[in-house]
């Protein structure tokens, strides 16, 4: 398998003034097999992992003091093998088992520069909130489920990947719609790369639901790593009930029956830093940065995956595989996750959305980014322009705004009149870095 991080990584090796690397994502989207594989490439021989839930023994090194010189002094003991700054790549896998560790980070970028050094792991947003970590001395890199192309590429269509990682705008009819099928695949396989594995060696939809249901149960699992903080009960129904309201408001209170809705927000928030979902907060397109007007209490959630959430939402292939547009499986709310997580995946930092601030208004634009240095509204749609009246309303209220665009199944076309630009679904990363 292909995962373009391995390229954002590449171009940190090449920085002469690189900082420690922290990759950030949930557990099972692949980090420890990217950083293997980057390291296989372009640290041949010269290549050192530290997993710290395997090597429990090693976290001794980093509890007498973090001098950089004597820790790595102690782990060339321990690997017997010297580590040359300059020269070699050092991994701290699931680092978050090692907190001192993490700690000692900022050690190793003021002390040995030159040393290349990479961390990993799950759950790492619980392991920062818990230790001193000053600002500025790592870079952090998020890291996602695979993303539409890298599917593609997975699954044998290299020459249909081709095609799409190279148009910006239109493709021939042919390649249009082969695309739209193999993005009804995705929507059922979704980016887990067991997943995506599981279906490019088999073809087999029920291989990949059974894979799906072993991923939820691996993630309830750690459940239990949060239990000083929230029930296990209410873990379960805020993971399930937030996937069944993709593209919805969301009300603490609906998310877990039996629990005050300030138990749910707090079983909402472990999940969002276990990146188990994602939280997409109502903002004005008045101006950039986008967050500084953006609201806690009206916002909507994203899944971490969209085949972990067709799973959770117990929806049967047929659903999936027969519904003549994509736009209407599960009343939208697929789509809506695949822009979404798509967004992400390639490169959009931070992902929100309008909702207009009148009384009884039920206008909503799906996604507010900012692409190019400007305000881009998104909505997700299969209906014509005319149908567009929350858009066209942003649009008129917003006149800073250039454009609003429209991802739909239908190809690329503009309404320059109308400020409008549509765009096959399949070409959400056009929006990415």
């Amino acid at each position: 398998m292909r995962r373009f991080i391995i390229d954002k990584i590449v171009q940190w090796k090449n920085n002469p003034k690189h900082k420690p690397l922290i990759l950030r994502g949930a557990r099972q989207v692949g980090k420890t097999w990217a950083v293997k594989k980057f390291g296989e490439q372009h640290f041949a021989g010269r290549f050192h992992i530290i997993d710290f839930e395997k090597r429990s023994d090693l976290h001794s090194i980093f509890d007498k003091n973090l001098d950089v010189t004597r820790i790595l002094s102690e782990l060339e003991l321990a690997l017997n093998r010297s580590i040359e700054p300059g020269a070699d790549l050092l991994f701290f896998d699931e680092i978050q088992s090692c907190p001192r560790a993490l700690m000692a980070l900022r050690y190793f970028y003021e002390e040995t520069p030159s040393l290349h050094i990479i961390a990993a792991g799950s759950l790492l947003d619980f392991a920062l909130a818990k230790i001193s970590f000053p600002v500025g001395r790592v870079r952090f890199l998020n890291m996602y489920p695979m993303n539409f192309s890298e599917f593609l590429l997975a699954v044998g269509r290299d020459k249909l990947a081709e095609v799409l990682l190279s148009a910006e705008s239109g493709v021939s009819e042919t390649a249009h719609q082969m695309l739209l099928d193999e993005l009804r695949n995705y929507f059922f396989v979704g980016g887990m790369p067991e997943c995506v594995k599981t279906y490019a060696e088999t073809k087999r939809l029920i291989k990949v639901s059974e894979i799906q249901r072993d991923l939820i149960e691996t993630f309830r699992a750690d459940f239990s790593k949060y239990a000083a903080y929230a029930d296990k009960r209410c873990l379960n129904s805020v993971l399930t009930n937030t996937a069944r309201k993709v593209g919805r408001q969301i009300k603490y209170a609906q998310l877990a029956d039996g629990f005050t809705p300030p138990t749910n927000k707090k079983a909402f928030d472990l999940l969002n830093s276990a990146r188990l979902i994602y939280k997409i907060r109502a903002t004005s397109p008045a101006g950039l940065p986008l967050g500084a007007e953006a609201s806690d209490k009206k916002f909507k959630a994203l899944m971490l995956d969209i085949g972990l959430m067709q799973h959770l939402c117990a929806l049967n292939v047929s659903e999936v595989t027969s519904k003549a547009s994509l736009l209407n499986i599960y009343n939208g709310a697929l789509a809506e996750q695949f822009v979404g997580q798509e967004l992400l995946a390639c490169g959009v930092e931070n992902l929100y959305y309008w909702a207009r601030n009148a009384k009884s208004s039920s206008a909503e634009v799906d996604y507010l980014i900012e692409h190019n240095g400007k305000i881009a509204p998104i909505e997700v749609k299969s209906g014509a322009a005319g149908k567009l009246r929350s858009l066209h309303l942003l649009l008129k209220t917003y006149p800073g705004v250039e454009n609003g665009f429209i991802l739909s199944e239908r190809e690329f076309a503009q309404i320059p009149e109308q400020r409008l630009v549509f765009y096959p679904l399949y070409h959400t990363c056009n929006f990415g870095s």
